[in-house]
Order: structure tokens, then sequence, then C-alpha cells
């Protein structure tokens, strides 16, 4: 099939771009719909290690004339009894008859029968996968005529292409993936990052820095961000910038960025691994701001952890966010002489030596992340 430049602009740009719509191809699909004069279709998504509980991503699309009509509904087309989705042969487009059972007397009847007063008198499936990692399935129904040759050769063309978007959609998903368990654990314990090159600009920034600071935009045609700070915090941190691209690698550098509420930022030269092409940051900054733990979860860990007693749990979480025994005991109500029992207890049950021995134990485990 040539490529027109129709075909660019309407299907091949939108199935690019489409990676990053949530849900992705919508675009994609409506132009498609309306290429091949189809009135009603679905896309939907499965990812193969997703939980049997998580729906799948579906996407529906009418055209104008059948804007009033409701969407197709899959598991009622999927519950007639067609040719199992997942055995269709990957990016080869089927026609209605192909996925009929006519191994039954009246079997293939009865399904036309049930797809006729669904609105589907003529339809195409087609089914791609992200080498097993996950499948797509396309269908486009028409209720008047039939699929045109044009239609078929349009769904041909744009098969491989579906394919390879998926491939990345998955890559994206993964790495979507490892960004969101990384941010949720810095997160926790309060821990936001920041990327800056030589001059100090901001290159990239993790939710938690975004919340804990303020930006301004670069002017035209400069791209990026840098922080918001008085004249002197802003000089620092240029300077430290500026000095670490010329330092050997781990090499750090503390800027103070409000001495008010005594904020720091660590910046660290961090060559990161990144795959080429790749903009390298000089330094990579780490700020920490205090973060309100909920206790309740940091006890329940601690006692299953260390098997403590939810009271001894409770005073050696106190102990961790720097209570003293006495101080944490009167919080629990407990006596002073059952405190000390209950942190010789702790000690014991912990393998620690005392209580900074155990504040350290608790502050590099688990308990941080409850």
């Amino acid at each position: 099939m040539t490529v027109l430049p129709a075909d660019q602009r309407e299907l091949f740009l939108p199935l690019i771009e489409g990676i990053h719509e949530s849900p992705p191809w919508g675009v994609f699909l409506r132009n498609l719909v309306a290429r091949t004069y189809a009135r009603r279709a679905f896309l939907i998504i499965t990812l193969a290690n997703a939980s049997p509980a998580q729906e799948p991503t579906v996407l529906h699309v009418a055209a104008p004339r059948a804007m009033q009509e409701p969407p197709l509904d899959f598991r009622q087309i999927a519950a007639l009894g067609l040719h199992p989705y997942g055995q269709l042969r990957p990016e080869r487009v089927y026609a209605l008859d192909e996925l009929l059972d006519f191994s039954q007397p009246g079997r293939a009847a009865e399904q036309r029968a049930a797809l006729d007063a669904m609105g589907i008198r003529y339809g195409r499936w087609l089914r791609v996968s992200a080498r097993g990692a996950a499948d797509a399935w396309l269908v486009l129904a028409r209720e008047r005529e039939d699929f045109s040759a044009s239609a078929g050769a349009t769904l041909n063309a744009i098969a491989p292409q579906l394919a390879v978007a998926l491939r990345t959609l998955v890559a994206l998903i993964e790495q979507r993936l490892q960004t969101a368990m990384a941010q949720a654990a810095l997160g926790r314990l309060g821990i936001g990052q920041l990327a800056f090159d030589a001059t100090g600009r901001v290159m990239a920034a993790d939710p938690t820095a975004e919340a804990a600071l303020s930006f301004a935009s670069e002017p035209e045609p400069t791209p990026g961000r840098r922080l918001q700070l008085a004249p002197e915090p802003r000089r620092a941190l240029e300077a430290a910038c500026a000095a670490l691209a010329r330092a050997p690698d781990m090499a750090t550098e503390p800027v103070l960025l409000d001495p008010a509420t005594a904020l720091w930022l660590l910046l660290r030269r961090a060559p990161l691994p990144l795959a080429e092409p790749a903009a390298q940051p000089v330094a990579l900054g780490t700020l920490r701001r205090a973060t309100r733990a909920d206790s309740r979860a940091a006890v329940r860990l601690i006692a299953r952890v260390y098997g403590l007693s939810d009271r001894e749990a409770a005073l050696a979480q106190g102990l961790a966010l720097g209570e003293s025994i006495l101080e944490a005991g009167a919080r629990l109500r407990l006596t002073p002489e059952t405190a000390r029992n209950y942190s010789k207890r702790v000690y014991a049950k912990t393998g620690t030596r005392g209580q900074a021995d155990l504040v350290r134990l608790l502050l590099t485990g688990l308990a941080p992340l409850g």
C-alpha cells in the first residue's frame, strides 16, 4: 500500500503521539473510524502481568452518525462464543464471517442474529501482540454495507505499526512503574530529588521536590526552569553546580536554599547510567523534609519484624522518634519501671546494645517506610 500524506497525518503520526495519551490512541482510533467509514469501534488493551481483577483498558469510538448509540459491549460480544480473540493470528485482519462458529448447526446463525441486534452486520477484527507482554484487539463495525477493499488495505497497513506502538507503550509502562516505585519510597521518607545542569538550571524534579520548592520558567528560547531563590542562595547554587561540573564523580556540595526554614540541598556529581541519546545532568540534588509518618503502621511493622508485643513496638517507635524511655513510657501510660523493663525486652529481642543502637537499627530498617 502506498503511504499517502493523509495516512501519515491522520494515522501514523497519531499512532506515535497517542502512546502518551491516557487512554492511548484516542485520536488515532477516531481517525481510523473516519478513514474506514466504520460506524463504531473499540480497542481493548490487556497487559500480561495485570491482576485478574484488573479491568482491561477499553477505548470506544463512534462515527458522528452513531454518536447517540450506546458503545459496543465487548463483553456481550465475547460471550457469543466467537473465535477466541487470543487465538487470532497477530497482525492479520479478520472479517466477521471468519469468527463465527460453523462447527454446530445453527450456531453461526444465532451469533449473527445477536450481532445484528447490536448493530454489527459487518465487522473487522485485528489483534496485535507485544511479544507476550501485552495484547490489543481492534474491532470495527458497520451496519449497512461491508467494508471496502480500501478500508481493508488501510487496516493491513496499520497492523504492523500498531504492533510496534504497543511494544513501545509496554516499555513506557514498565518505565513508569519503576519511576512510580522509586518516587513512592522516597516520598515516604520525605526525600525529593532534582537534576541540574552546569548553570543551575533544573532539568527534572520529582513530585516531592516539586511540592517543596518554587520554580520559574526560563525565558525563551532556553528550555527548562530555575529554582525561585533569594539572591544569595541562588548564587551559591549556581556556583556549586559550576564547581561540580569540573569535580570528580561522587563529589558533593551542600547548599542552604532557605535559611529561614533551614532547608538544605545536597548536590552530588553522579553521572547516571542513561542510554543514548541522553542529556546528562551535572549534579543531582537531594533534599529531605519531615514527614507525618503513620505511627500505627510503623508500630505494626516493628512488632512483626522483630517479634515484639504491641506495647514494646510502640515504645521502640517512640525511642526511634527521639523520645526518652520515660517520655515514651509516659505517652503509653506505663510506669517508669515498666517502661525500663519493656526497653530491656526490646533490646534483647532486637539484638541491640542500647537505645542508640536500637534507633540506628530502626531508622535504617523498614520502619520509616511503614
